[in-house]
């Protein structure tokens, strides 16, 4: 049996995805937070971990709907997954939960002040990572084909540079989802919410799911295999 405890809660994820759904009920970030042992987020949110490893050691109970193994896939087929599965989608679907926050803001947001700093928290990410992606699909995933394909030392290069800002660039987006899901109480709809509330807050909750699977795959899988290209 492995030693659970001393291991990355990213690396977790990486070896067998259906982690991530016991991570997801327990409020462990294994995609941003990824590169925490399961020792130390257990002590820091105060978790029974001999639970968590139970749960952990016994993942064929777990019903997910992402079976997928993404660590064996090759670098080039996983940067045009992660194009065409959540960068697409996430520029289909931010302006259309911009557009939902603002009209909540104004219909509810007298009774319900946390809409407005939502919105101001989700316009954030409506800006910055649109940029982010675009500099990943013109840059970063090319220089990592160039380098499969060729083994350019310009690849490798655009490789090294890339990486720790973009990472960086996760933190802040992965940050602000994050308090996000605080004010809204897990995306909890009041009583006196409408249709347009009730369809907000499941599509942000989608989104933080995504971006969840998202940022694991660039943080814990794709980033590392890059830089392996680079040595």
């Amino acid at each position: 049996m492995k030693d659970l405890r001393s291991m990355k809660v990213g690396d977790i994820v990486t070896e067998d995805f259906r982690a991530a759904e016991i991570f997801k009920r327990e409020g462990i970030d294994f995609c941003c937070g990824g590169n925490q042992s399961l020792e130390q987020v257990a002590k820091e949110k105060n978790l029974n971990i001999a639970e968590i490893e139970y749960k952990l050691n016994n993942l064929d109970e777990v019903v997910s709907n992402r079976q997928l193994n993404y660590n064996d896939w090759n670098l080039d087929f996983l940067c045009d997954y992660i194009v065409n599965e959540y960068h697409n989608k996430v520029y289909k679907l931010l302006p259309q939960l911009m557009a939902y926050l603002n009209k909540l803001v104004q219909v509810h947001g007298a009774n319900h002040p946390e809409l407005k700093e939502i919105a101001d928290l989700f316009s954030l990410v409506n800006t910055e990572l649109p940029i982010h992606q675009r500099q990943e699909e013109e840059v970063f995933f090319p220089a990592i084909k160039e380098a499969l394909r060729t083994n350019s030392v310009q690849a490798k290069e655009i490789i090294t540079s890339q990486i720790a800002p973009m990472m960086d660039e996760h933190e802040l987006i992965g940050g602000t989802i994050d308090k996000i899901n605080v004010l809204s109480k897990r995306y909890s709809v009041p009583d006196d919410g409408c249709n347009t509330y009730r369809l907000t807050y499941k599509l942000l909750e989608e989104f933080e799911d995504d971006l969840h699977t998202h940022v694991h795959l660039e943080n814990n899988i794709l980033y590392p295999k890059a830089l392996n290209l680079t040595k």
